[in-house]
């Protein structure tokens, strides 16, 4: 393992999970062009509802991606087909209970995320569309994840940029051609979702390196897997949780400052999602190398892959936050056209200057973790970060306004990295130890 061989490998995962921000970022700047920042508010509100749901269920896709690699590293077919089968018929139970809850979740979240009543009517028109293809969506997280566990590069980078490619293209004619508003950007995320899980399905029979069958009910079931994969997703879904917490926190204390302020919000949050998505495909890169160490019992790729790990995380962090420095009006101007929501993002926006050198550590080392399936740590590191956020947000933001509410953000995210760094040395141990490196 080289830095060329790691590139080959991070690269096509970067671009692939960078897609994923894309998603909110084209609805933001296809809205950001009419002529309210209550359509930004509003999809800003309905996208937070949707992030807030099916974040939580975002381990499936990390630790689907984790047991594929380990099943790839150790070549055992049969636990290469239950790495997908399991949580895939998890992720169509928890997608159908999604929509038949729709009311009471939308009434909730809208009390939850309450604003004013122009923002609320955009964000409920945007929920009562979008929520069809949840199952979609969380089986895609699922597909998406095994496809990565496999190193099948190529084939999740495609299934990720048609997907987004068709969103795009769909927003903007059904904005600004058909004239349908948010209901059309929350109906181009749905048939993109919908398009991407049936050719995601075509590619993983094309693109498995087994023969298919459909495992057995107790296969499925096996009571020792099925107890490591529910505590593995069990410490994931906290750590959701935890992060989950801190930003409907940070939303919700935006939107109290009002409607141009949630808007100038929602746009630095969608760069902060994408830079944050470029140390995303390092991590999955890092993620995939040690679950193929991990499971081939090969201690020289764990340790390699550690070491490149963070060099690339330093690399990265020095270029996404330059060339946001360089660029930072031109690239919020992409988001929007109105003169008071581009001053007030310019205003805040330097903060994002900062967020690279804070979140790179803990988001590309959180890879090594979810690899090794050693999750306990990234739960515990995403806790203690979270109180640190809860405690500068009180304090700060009645002195500071939406300053303060930055600061508790960019301190969480150092918090983030460094409580999960303190715990490298603990995991290389017991890592070194299970490969019999010791």
């Amino acid at each position: 393992m080289n830095h060329r061989a790691y590139l080959a490998l991070a690269i096509p995962l970067t671009i692939s999970t960078m897609t994923t921000p894309l998603l909110g970022a084209v609805d933001t700047a296809v809205v950001g062009q009419l002529p309210d920042s209550a359509y930004i508010g509003g999809v800003a509100v309905g996208t937070l509802i949707f992030n807030t749901l099916y974040w939580v269920f975002g381990f499936l896709r990390v630790s689907t991606s984790a047991f594929a690699a380990q099943a790839s590293g150790a070549s055992d077919p049969a636990q290469g087909i239950l790495a997908l089968a399991r949580p895939f018929l998890l992720a169509a139970v928890v997608g159908v209970c999604f929509i038949l809850l729709q009311w009471p979740i939308e009434y909730g979240a809208l009390i939850l995320f309450s604003s004013d009543s122009d923002v609320t009517k955009f964000a409920a028109e945007y929920f009562r569309i979008r929520i069809w293809g949840a199952p979609f969506t969380l089986m895609n997280y699922v597909i998406l994840g095994w496809l990565m566990g496999m190193a099948k590069i190529k084939e999740s980078l495609f299934l990720q940029v048609l997907m987004n490619v068709l969103n795009m293209i769909l927003a903007i004619l059904f904005v600004h051609v058909f004239s349908f508003a948010v209901k059309g950007v929350a109906a181009a995320a749905l048939i993109a979702e919908v398009a991407a899980f049936i050719l995601g399905l075509l590619i993983i029979m094309k693109a498995s390196p087994f023969k298919w069958r459909l495992p057995s009910f107790r296969e499925l079931v096996d009571t020792q897997s099925m107890k490591k994969m529910f505590n593995v997703n069990k410490d994931l879904f906290i750590r959701t949780i935890c992060l989950l917490v801190v930003i409907n926190m940070f939303t919700a204390k935006g939107a109290s400052f009002g409607t141009d302020l949630l808007a100038a919000n929602a746009v630095l949050f969608q760069i902060h999602y994408i830079m944050a998505y470029f140390f995303e495909g390092f991590a999955n890169a890092t993620s995939i190398l040690v679950g193929k160490a991990v499971g081939a019992s090969d201690k020289e790729l764990y340790k390699k892959t550690l070491t490149l790990s963070k060099q690339w995380s330093v690399i990265t962090a020095v270029v996404i936050a330059s060339v946001y420095g360089l660029f930072q009006e031109q690239i919020i101007s992409l988001f929007t056209n109105l003169p008071s929501v581009i001053e007030l993002s310019t205003t805040y926006g330097t903060w994002l200057i900062l967020y690279p050198f804070a979140a790179c550590f803990g988001l590309v080392i959180y890879g090594a973790f979810t690899g090794a399936t050693e999750i306990a740590p990234v739960r515990n590191s995403m806790f203690y970060a979270m109180i640190v956020y809860i405690l500068i947000q009180i304090t700060a933001t009645p002195i500071w306004h939406n300053h303060g509410l930055w600061l508790a953000f960019i301190v969480y995210t150092i918090g983030r990295s460094g409580f999960l760094v303190m715990y490298t040395p603990r995991l290389n141990k017991k890592m070194l130890y299970v490969m019999k490196g010791i």
